[in-house]
């Protein structure tokens, strides 16, 4: 199977002869991140995009049971050692305040901000925030295991999912698979069986149950971003390597996530500990890199994919 790069559609790129220039790069599939567009909007950027490149293969990634902020009139501003109310209906999922507890640390905004929850109800939950900030509408909130008591499958995931069984999309990513039951529930709901389904890594419980998951699907992504939420940070580097390794004996294509080119959304050139990264990271068998913000909003969105295949370029001719 071929690299690739998995290139993120956005701002930066819905332009004619960037993503000309984008896919001369090498093979690429075009996500749609489902987390960061309304359902009505995802045909006409399938629509855009193939009216470019005509033979465009396209993905949609499921936003999954990632609760988030929502509808927020304006941030929440957050004051170190200051508490402040969260309601539910200031969440994507209702039911999210039921499912706090005293004590619960929550991460918010990849982790950029910490809040501890003082006391909850079923509307409501008191936070002690541990961080200065604001607090935006769609920033995510984990607690560790709160996806074990909430639906595999929100009302936008089962939204974008009738579009992928109705238009022509190649690939559809799963987000926060726990356990190969999440896939199945996927399949039974798609009428489009055809669709080549990639589990996204994205938590402990994923981890542990890799190889039944393996059974279910021939590709694999670890999104390390939202897995560093969930396991300890420090432990990130040697779970990957056991998640490539387990997934590459089980012949299962494996792609990669997060912050590969980050110092390139606003700089031409990457960081040496990206390249670094990078390189080594090409060199372990994997299938691919998937660009996000790098692509989607950055400023250099062409240099970043051609870093991408040029360093697996060197990783075979060079070493």
């Amino acid at each position: 199977m071929a690299f690739k790069t998995i290139v993120t559609l956005g701002p930066s790129i819905i332009d004619k002869d960037k993503l000309k220039r984008i896919d001369a790069c090498g093979e690429c599939i075009y996500r749609i991140n489902g987390a960061h567009i309304d359902a009505d909007q995802v045909p006409n950027m399938m629509a855009r995009t193939r009216a470019i490149l005509p033979n465009a293969k396209i993905m949609i990634d499921l936003p999954g049971n990632k609760i988030r902020t929502a509808k927020l009139s304006e941030p929440i501003r957050l004051i170190r050692d200051e508490s402040f109310i969260l309601y539910d209906y200031q969440t994507n999922y209702p039911g999210f305040c039921g499912c706090l507890n005293k004590g619960d640390i929550v991460r918010a905004n990849d982790s950029i901000f910490t809040l501890e929850v003082m006391e909850a109800d079923k509307l409501s939950a008191k936070m002690l925030s541990h961080s200065d900030g604001l607090l935006h509408s769609n920033k995510g909130l984990h607690i560790k295991g709160v996806h074990k008591d909430i639906p595999f499958l929100f009302e936008k995931d089962r939204r974008l999912m009738d579009i992928a069984d109705n238009h022509d999309v190649d690939y559809l990513s799963l987000s926060y698979v726990r356990t190969a039951a999440d896939v199945q529930e996927v399949k039974r709901a798609l009428a489009k069986k055809d669709l080549h389904l990639i589990a996204k890594v994205e938590t402990q419980a994923a981890i542990d149950n890799l190889q039944d998951i393996f059974k279910e699907v021939e590709s694999i992504l670890v999104d390390r971003g939202d897995l560093s939420m969930d396991i300890d940070l420090i432990d990130l580097a040697f779970a990957q390597e056991r998640i490539v390794k387990a997934a590459l004996d089980a012949d299962k294509n494996v792609y990669l996530a997060t912050q590969f080119l980050k110092n390139m959304e606003r700089n031409p050139i990457p960081l040496i500990s990206e390249v670094i990264d990078l390189c080594r990271t090409v060199r372990s068998g994997i299938g691919g890199i998937q660009l996000s913000e790098e692509t989607a909003v950055g400023r250099y969105p062409l240099e970043s994919v051609k870093m991408i295949f040029d360093a697996f370029k060197n990783s075979r001719s060079k070493y």
